[in-house]
């Protein structure tokens, strides 16, 4: 991939790209080994996750180089760049597309065994691992990277981070339950085995409470929110203490650690396989 980088990155440092013969191509050539995940905007390396800034470079060039073109057809029609159109599935990629709306860019990475609920959208540059299921009304955003055996459930929203080009992107691993109406921004999963309650927003500016090791984690300067293995995270608040709005007895928002997984905690879930 080499060569395939070099040319993407020479191409996305030119000031007018869009009448470059050499464009076009070049970008069909990356966007095929993004799909075909081949390449990813970000991968774990000597167990560190690592920013692949030139994918990401590729995919605003593939922005840069698309035109408004209309797709679809009947009382269904989309008016989108043409570089990135709704992928077009087949038996032969073992990933079942329930009918009723979803769709997924192309451009995307979607892993054979994917579970994709209706409506739910897979956006461009995001890496959708074996066995994951993105439930109805759920969002995976640009250069999202999901793990093995996730359940995004039903009207969860995972970010995506594709620019700033060297910023990570919300990285959630291996088997991780997330609850409906769950909103993930900024936030990394170093780990596998999380999981957590329905209706929790994790953000890069939003303190994390531990009520069971009490410790608080927050984002920092180098790095992201990042949540410990097994926590289980639910809504919660905190009392703010200062001004007029202590005196009001106001709190905030805050996500909250109450327990870490167990045995009861996985019989809760064991549906998932059933469900595959």
């Amino acid at each position: 991939m080499q060569s395939l980088k070099l040319s993407i990155e020479r191409l996305a440092a030119l000031g007018e790209v869009e009448h470059n013969p050499e464009a076009r191509p070049a970008f069909f050539e990356f966007r095929d080994a993004l799909t075909q995940g081949k390449i990813r905007a970000a991968e774990k390396i000597d167990r560190r996750w690592v920013v692949n800034t030139w994918v990401k470079h590729g995919i605003l060039l593939g922005f840069r180089l698309g035109e408004l073109a209309e797709t679809g057809a009947g009382t269904l029609t989309f008016v989108d760049k043409d570089t990135f159109p709704a992928r077009q599935f087949s038996v032969a990629d073992r990933v079942r597309i329930v009918p009723g709306g979803s769709s997924v860019r192309l451009g995307a990475y979607v892993a054979p065994s994917v579970i994709c609920m209706p409506p739910m959208f897979i956006n461009v540059g995001a890496y959708v691992d074996e066995g994951t299921m993105v439930d109805s009304h759920a969002l995976v955003g640009s250069c999202a990277q999901i793990g093995k055996r996730v359940h995004i459930s039903a009207a969860a929203q995972v970010g995506g981070v594709l620019e700033p080009v060297n910023a990570a992107p919300v990285i959630i691993e291996d088997d991780v339950l997330i609850g409906g109406n769950c909103g993930i921004y900024e936030v990394r999963w170093c780990e596998p085995e999380r999981c957590w309650a329905r209706a929790t927003i994790l953000t890069r500016s939003t303190p994390l409470y531990d009520l069971v090791r009490g410790e608080i984690y927050r984002a920092t300067s180098e790095g992201p929110l990042e949540v410990p293995e097994c926590a289980v995270v639910v809504p919660g608040s905190r009392a703010v203490k200062k001004g007029a709005a202590a005196e009001s007895g106001i709190s905030l928002y805050t996500p909250v650690i109450v327990k870490y997984r167990d045995e009861k905690t996985d019989k809760g879930i064991e549906l998932e396989d059933w469900l595959r």
